[in-house]
């Protein structure tokens, strides 16, 4: 079967799994925590597999990195199921009740979106995730995962959807797609796949949206930054900086650049240097960075570089407007954080700087759909339309109305025999 032939299957078997329960859901979710725990030294074995391949071709740290699953990462996976068994049914759920006349009401409710195409990175534990959001929300899936992991993502795909199916979600629920080629082939699915969300490099990203009259919902860059503030409070702002930095490098949310404000920098960025030297962190800082600290020169090119490693670019800004301005210029849209015990400049950074996450004194590294008590994300959206942050449930969901009449035709209003009298119950 084809994949156009595939996505057309699920297209007609996406009411199935529209309609399915909470509780069937939630059942299916459990079996594959189940599944996922007792076969795990198959997935192991498979990692391993994929891991040695990986470091034969020469792949770089980062990714690495992302492309192991063993003990640690199984766990976090099974802990998320769990988690999302745990919360409460999107579908369903009554949004507005209207009375548009006596005897017409009108309700908006959630429901699925119908057939998600995904594609994503070398990271094994985002197919648990993505198969596990789209089993809660009622959706059907398509799903491409890094070439890097292929032995893992076929062994986790296929345990997911026997446990799937054994705990009796439609046949179909889920498909993977392997090869890259395929990609191309389901681009031209925009019949049957309502959504994809890609995950990867901004061209990637960019070639997907270009290539396709599907919708796409996605991010491509993860250019995060931290504003200090000349209000900050040192003891604080040290931690959450290296945290944002080193915590996980290879992540779209860690920061890859730092803004200083001039009446900080000679107080900040002597002891920041020697955290981040510490940390094994390479500073690249402008003219002025470099007059108080010894590192490596940023060219104009650092300021729009997504790093994924252990290389922090540092510019020192005039104020808060310089800082805004340089985010809203040379960001991504995703996650940016001022350090800053100024109620007042904390309200401004927030108001003004255009991005999907806008924090004040913590680590860009929150950006998660799990430490958002979403469960798990697909991915995370810098876009403003249907989704944007961290994409859990609620995002892959839409919403229908359903309108109850009693034998009502529009002529009556047209002509003026009976009136509107919107009233919302």
């Amino acid at each position: 079967m084809t994949i156009k032939e595939q996505a057309a299957v699920m297209k007609l078997n996406s009411t199935k799994m529209a309609v399915t329960t909470l509780e069937e859901r939630n059942r299916a979710l459990e079996g594959i925590r189940e599944a996922l725990l007792a076969h795990k030294e198959e997935i192991f074995k498979a990692n391993k597999e994929d891991m040695e391949r990986a470091g034969k071709e020469g792949i770089a740290a980062p990714i690495l990195k992302r492309l192991k699953f063993q003990e640690e990462k199984l766990q976090e996976v099974t802990t998320g199921i769990l988690d999302l068994i745990g919360l409460p049914d999107p579908l369903g759920k009554e949004q507005m009740r209207r009375e548009l006349d006596r005897d017409l009401l009108l309700i908006r409710e959630s429901c699925p979106i119908g057939v998600i195409g995904v594609i994503f990175e070398a990271r094994p534990d985002a197919m648990v995730q993505i198969a596990s959001l789209c089993i809660k929300s009622g959706n059907c899936a398509i799903l491409k995962g890094g070439s890097e992991a292929m032995k893992t993502n076929k062994k986790i795909f296929e345990i997911i959807y026997q446990a799937a199916a054994a705990a009796g979600m439609p046949e179909n629920c889920m498909f993977q797609i392997e090869a890259r080629s395929d990609i191309t082939e389901l681009l031209e699915c925009h019949e049957s796949v309502d959504l994809l969300i890609p995950r990867g490099s901004n061209e990637f990203v960019q070639y997907i949206m270009n290539h396709t009259k599907i919708a796409v919902m996605g991010h491509a860059d993860g250019i995060c930054h931290i504003y200090a503030d000349k209000t900050l409070d040192l003891d604080k702002a040290i931690p959450v900086i290296l945290d944002s930095k080193t915590q996980y490098t290879a992540v779209c949310n860690a920061t890859e650049t730092l803004l200083v404000h001039k009446e900080i920098a000679g107080e900040l960025l002597p002891r920041l240097n020697e955290a981040l030297r510490a940390k094994n962190v390479e500073v690249r800082g402008t003219k002025e960075v470099r007059q108080i600290v010894e590192c490596e020169p940023a060219t104009e090119e650092d300021f729009s570089t997504e790093y994924l490693d252990l290389i922090l670019s540092v510019k020192i800004v005039e104020d808060i407007q310089e800082a805004v301005d340089h985010i809203n210029k040379y960001g991504s849209h995703h996650t940016d954080c001022i350090l800053t015990e100024d109620p007042k400049a904390a309200r401004l950074f927030m108001q003004y700087v255009d991005s999907a996450g806008v924090y004040q004194n913590c680590s860009t590294r929150f950006a998660d759909g799990y430490r958002y008590g979403f469960g798990a994300e697909v991915g995370i959206s810098t876009g403003k339309l249907h989704a944007r942050g961290p994409v859990g449930l609620e995002g892959l969901c839409t919403y229908k109305y359903k309108l109850f009449g009693n034998g009502n035709i529009v002529a009556d209003y047209a002509e003026g025999r009976k009136q509107f009298h919107f009233k919302d119950l």
